[in-house]
């Protein structure tokens, strides 16, 4: 009979068909190694012989996502908590090991060793159902946003090969009529044989605002260019179809908008997220996914760290003061931070203030705007800590 240890860690190599989980003890022998299947059944009967090894088991995962969201459901419904190794930092420790082959066995062992030698790595906690619900939804609006810059680009490199002059007219990012009016027309000859009159109906027919402008933007094109180029028929095919794409996908994004307002108002401290400048339901939504447990943080400089506006020092010799950004922190929180800190600029306010007094001090309009979004990540965290929502003004302190 196997002797139970008193401690051993657990490193996993994650994957979507199966894991592969590792076992080793204090001196680093391997007192487990199996792949187990991504499968509640497999998992279940793996937990229980891992934990038959010893009275405390120390849990390391190289994936936090999709792929072991089974898994780490089921340890957090045993009690056990696991830490998030990185797929770079895995890497690097692997060249610590003999052998160079790479088997998920190796790596699976290099997670668990990693994790003894260390105890630096953050937890992974399991979503409540409203962060897991806003997870999928800021996940998947994210998908579309990048199909939907995909497709544009694409339309304007196709549209530049069959009418130049109309590619130029229009910023189809942005511009709801331009795309509807390539649905209909897409070639300077078939702009001119409409007409302003009837091209003018037409847009308005479709809810198109300002159609009359849209079309008389048309039909200056349109007569600026005569010559019908090589492909010109397939190509205004590819125009409209992906014009009819677009626009049923902003449809799709209004949908997953409103969706995503009505799940974020539901959290506790939604009013509180959305009272800073810069800050709304969808940001507040990627703000709650981002920054997880937010007792997890036991001041504001933890979290401003953890979404990398805290600058770490790398000196070397002589060469002191060196500050840099650091190299783990979440992106997607420095992403909410930077982008809400840039919107909270265009209007007057303490944000836009800050912003102009970095700018007057020689900082460049990204120094500026990341100084702005490490002074945010300070006040979010002392709103939530003290629950109450910004104001411009300080708040009133009481006389003892």
């Amino acid at each position: 009979m196997r002797e139970r240890k008193a401690r051993v860690w657990t490193g996993i190599d994650a994957g979507k068909g199966h894991h592969w989980a590792a076992v080793v003890d204090e001196t680093g022998a391997t007192l487990w190694s199996r792949k187990v299947d991504n499968d509640e059944a497999a998992i279940l009967t793996a937990l229980g012989e891992i934990l038959d090894l010893a009275d405390e088991v120390r849990w390391a995962v190289d994936i936090s996502g999709t792929s072991s969201a089974l898994l780490l459901a089921l340890l957090a419904a045993h009690g056990q908590r696991a830490v998030y190794v990185p797929g770079r930092t895995v890497n690097r420790m692997s060249g610590a090991y003999r052998g160079e082959a790479k088997t998920d066995a190796r790596d699976a062992y290099v997670i668990a060793e990693t994790a003894r030698h260390r105890n630096d790595f953050a937890a992974i906690d399991v979503p409540a159902q409203l962060a897991a619900d806003l997870a999928l939804l800021t996940g998947h609006r994210s998908d579309l946003v990048a199909d939907r810059t995909r497709m544009i680009n694409r339309l304007r490199d196709v549209l530049t090969g069959i009418f130049p002059a109309l590619e130029r007219a229009f910023d189809y990012s942005s511009q709801k009529g331009a795309l509807v009016l390539l649905t209909g027309c897409q070639t300077p000859g078939a702009i001119r044989r409409r007409g302003r009159a009837r091209l003018t109906a037409w847009l308005a027919n479709r809810s198109v605002r300002s159609a009359d402008s849209v079309a008389a933007t048309a039909l200056r094109a349109a007569r600026a260019q005569q010559a019908a180029l090589p492909g010109e028929e397939i190509a205004a095919q590819i125009v409209a179809d992906l014009a009819g794409q677009i626009l049923a996908l902003d449809d799709r994004l209004k949908r997953i908008d409103k969706q995503i307002r009505e799940t974020f108002c539901s959290h506790p401290q939604a009013e509180i997220i959305e009272s800073m400048p810069g800050m709304g339901p969808t940001l507040g939504a990627e703000f709650v996914v981002a920054a997880g447990d937010l007792s997890a943080y036991v001041d504001a400089g933890h979290l401003a760290s953890a979404a990398g506006l805290v600058p770490v020092p790398r000196d070397s010799g002589r060469r002191t003061g060196n500050l840099h950004r650091p190299k783990r922190y979440s992106r997607r929180l420095r992403r909410v931070f930077y982008l809400s800190a840039q919107t909270s600029i265009i209007r007057d306010g303490p944000n836009r203030d800050f912003y102009l007094k970095k700018r007057g001090e020689g900082c460049k309009h990204v120094q500026a705007v990341i100084a702005l979004a490490r002074r945010r990540a300070s006040v979010l965290w002392a709103l939530l800590r003290d629950g109450r929502v910004f104001t411009s003004a300080p708040p009133v302190t009481q006389a003892a």
